[in-house]
Order: C-alpha cells, then structure tokens, then sequence
C-alpha cells in the first residue's frame, strides 16, 4: 500500500538514457518534472540512467544536457547511475539475504514456452517461480554447467505459499490520473540484476530516488503498471515510496511512438531548423491537456497554467505543423532587442537592422526567414518571376516616375499614386507587378516599409 502523505521536500527528476537523442516525447516528462518542482519551489535532478555500458555514450549525454539548457532547463543537480553500481550492491545483497531477490536460470526461450503453457490453461501468463524450487544442488549443478542467474524480485502477493498467490493491490493517488490501483498478482517478479551482473531499470531507479530524497516521480503513463513492483521495492528496502505522477504519451499523427531511433523530432533537430525554445515547451506541455495549445512566450507564463493533472487519459499526437504555427505567432511577437544577436549572426546589422527587422518579422514564420528578406533588400529580387508584354511595360514606366530621396515610409504611397495617375492601373494590376520587380516574390511584407530599406539607386538597379 502507498497510503501515506508524502513529507519529503519537493524533488523530481528527469532521468533519460544517453543512448540518443531525446525528442519532444522524451521533453515532455523533463518539462511536467521541472515546472512541478518550479511550482512547488523544489530541486531538480537530471539522473542519467547510463548503466547500460554497450550502448550509453558521453556525447548523447552532453546533447541531453545542451537540450535542456536550450528549453530553459536547468538541473540543480546531475548525477550519473553508472558512477553508483557500489549502492546498487548494497541494496541487491540487502535484498538477497531478506530472500527477496532470488536467482533464476531459464532462458528466454524456456521462459517462452512456459508463458505459453500458463495461457494454453487459461493462466495469466506470467512467471511461475519455478526457480524457488530449486536447491542447492540444483543451483549448483546449472551453475557447473554454464548457466548464471539473473535475479527476480519476490513481490509481497502472496501469504504463506510464494506459488498461492493473491490478490493484493497496490494503491497510489496519481499526482497526474488521480486514485489508481495495481494487483501484484497479475505480474511477473521483475528482474532487478542480469546474468551478466549488471542491472535493469528498476533497482538503480528505486535506490537513486531513496538516497536522492525524490518525492515525487513524474514520468510517462507506460509504467503505470511498473509502479505497483516498485513501490514493492521501496517498501522492502525500508524506504517511504515517492509520490507518482503518470502524464500521457505524445504519439505521431499517425498514432505511432515517438523514438530516439528517429532524429527527425529530436530536440536538436528542432533547434537546428529555427524552432523557438517556447515553441516546443508549448507544444510539448499543453498539447493532449485541458488547456488550449497557445504560444506563451516565456516559461514563467507556462508556469501560471501548468498543472500536472490538466494531461488527459488519451494519448496525445504530435503535430509538426501545430509547432510551425506557434512558433509563428512566437517570433511575430519578438521585438528586436529579443533578436538582435541572432540576426547579427546572420550578417543582418548596422544602422538599418532595426527598422529591417519590424518591416519584415511579421512575413516570418522562423527568425532565420529573415536572411532571406536581408538579401532581398541588399542585393535583390529573387529569380523566378519574370514580368512580360503589358506589366513589363507598366514597371518600366513606373521606375521612371521614382521620386528622388529622402525616402521614408510615405514614398510608397507617393509613388504609386502617380503612377496611378499616370497609367490608369490600379489594385492588383498595380501593385503586383511592381511587388514582382521590387522582390521577385509575389507576397511578403508592405513594400512601404522595404521601399526606403532598398533605397532609390538599388531600386533603379531591379528596372527591368
């Protein structure tokens, strides 16, 4: 049972595997981690599950850490489980001698065939024990001939016989679902240790959230299940279990999971081709929740409407376009002095930038979008349209009715009016043509704030 009111001081955290890239699935869980703690003024730990050697690696680490950083998180601590194996000892022997971790022999073929035996006889087709059944000798005769153990955790369902089992429920209040209940005997002894000695998941996790005073564990509702077994564990290791919190998953629009496999949708990914930090914390946070997916523009807003318990019980698809449409309405809200740097960076400075920079941030949809403006304004249309017959005609006239400098945003205005006045053209039959000459793009922003940008001798020199 889980019944107890948690005491410890707000703690959470995020503890991903450095074995890829995390993406907006993984941000989800990081995010619903640190602003909990934000709202609660708790810590945060980022815990690098990492005890898979094989596969683990320092540079997704670092791309882990770099990730977070970008989205606005900040750890108060970092810790590493594969700097910890000697406390994964200690709990596994502490376990072994209560006879609460014992070794197993079959292989995973046996296991199998045997799971399929259970469901042949209308059993749940879980692990039978059969292991327990085992002597010394019989230990010892596999072991003589090759086999080493992997160790499974006897969980408490059951009252004198381990092999009568019953019903016994585990009961938490979801900070996330609300009251929740798992039966230990629908489940297998999970393996805490493999045959190799090194260690699943679950014993590293529930020693790390014992020694680091986690009180609470918000994570994807894929463990719900995992959490009667380690509230199990908890309990027999002494240790009052943390509070659980079990957000749903982000899926792909075509219902798919999200993986690390896939870089398409990792963090990097998106930071790479100009997403905004705010964007994917929006999108990441309030998609498949009661509030609206609205573009907040800072973490401190995200703050004000996050709840844990807003996330619905239904899996919640992601949507690249609904990310491009927030980080829309994101950088139209960015005023120059937000930008600044970055367009620097892009070679896009000087005396006019700023102006620059509110004639075209409403046209953009990334602030990258405005190199493409800077170099329509400095060297020129862009090729692909081509003005012919009567509009190439009308443009030649209408450069030649170009008023002299000082230009300012009323030159635009003055201009086309006597061109009006001078060709009869009006509307459309006006404007696009001198749009075409002017940009070389059919849409974009108003040519009276770009006019006085381009300047008259880089306007005489688009005349067609």
């Amino acid at each position: 049972m889980n019944d107890f009111e948690n005491t410890l001081p707000v703690t959470v955290r995020f503890a991903p595997s450095p074995t890829g890239y995390i993406h907006i699935g993984n941000v989800r869980t990081a995010l619903f981690n640190w602003l909990f703690a934000k709202k609660h003024g708790g810590q945060f730990i980022l815990r690098f599950d990492d005890t898979d050697v094989a596969r683990s690696k320092t540079e997704y680490a670092d791309a882990i850490a770099q990730d977070l950083k970008w989205l606005g998180i900040t750890p108060d601590v970092v810790a590493s489980q594969s700097k910890r194996i000697d406390a994964y000892v200690v709990a596994a022997d502490k376990l072994k001698a209560a006879g609460l971790l014992y070794p197993c022999y079959e292989s995973g073929e046996e296991l199998e065939r045997r799971r399929k035996l259970r469901m042949a006889r209308r059993l749940p087709p879980i692990y039978g024990r059969e292991a327990l059944k085992l002597t010394d000798e019989d230990r010892a005769a596999l072991e003589a001939d090759g086999h080493k153990p992997h160790w499974r955790f006897l969980l408490p369902n059951f009252a004198d016989s381990p092999f009568e089992t019953r019903r016994t429920e585990i009961h938490w209040d979801d900070v996330v679902r609300g009251p929740q209940t798992v039966d230990l005997a629908s489940m297998s002894d999970p393996v805490l240790v493999r045959a190799d000695g090194t260690y699943l998941y679950t014993l590293p996790s529930v020693v790390d959230d014992i020694e680091m005073g986690v009180s609470h564990v918000i994570r994807g509702d894929d463990h719900v299940t995992n959490t009667g077994a380690q509230i199990a564990l908890f309990n027999a290791l002494g240790s009052q279990a943390p509070d659980f919190g079990h957000h749903n998953l982000l899926t792909t629009v075509s219902g798919d999971g999200l993986s690390k496999r896939s870089n398409a949708l990792s963090i990097g990914s998106l930071r790479n081709d100009g997403f905004e930090p705010m964007a994917v914390c929006c999108l990441a946070v309030l998609i498949g929740t009661s509030e609206n997916v609205s573009a907040l523009p800072s973490m401190e807003a995200l703050l004000e409407v996050f709840r844990p318990d807003i996330a619905s019980k239904s899996a919640a698809k992601f949507d690249p376009a609904e990310l491009t449409s927030l980080n829309k309405t994101l950088v139209h809200q960015l005023t120059f002095e937000d930008v600044r740097e970055r367009l620097a960076g892009m070679g896009i400075a000087g005396e006019k930038a700023e102006a620059f920079w509110q004639a075209v941030h409403q046209n953009t949809e990334f602030v990258t979008d405005a190199k493409r403006w800077w170099n329509i304004v400095e060297t020129g249309p862009e090729p692909g349209e081509t003005l012919e017959d009567e509009d190439l005609a009308f443009v030649r006239d209408a450069f030649a009715l170009l008023p002299p400098e000082p230009w300012d945003n009323q030159t635009w205005s003055e201009w086309t009016g006597q061109v009006k006045a001078q060709t009869g053209r009006k509307g459309r039959g006006l404007f696009m043509p001198l749009r075409i000459a002017l940009t070389g793009i059919r849409s974009g922003p108003e040519l009276a704030d770009l006019l006085p940008l381009i300047g008259r001798a880089k306007t005489l020199d688009r005349q067609p």
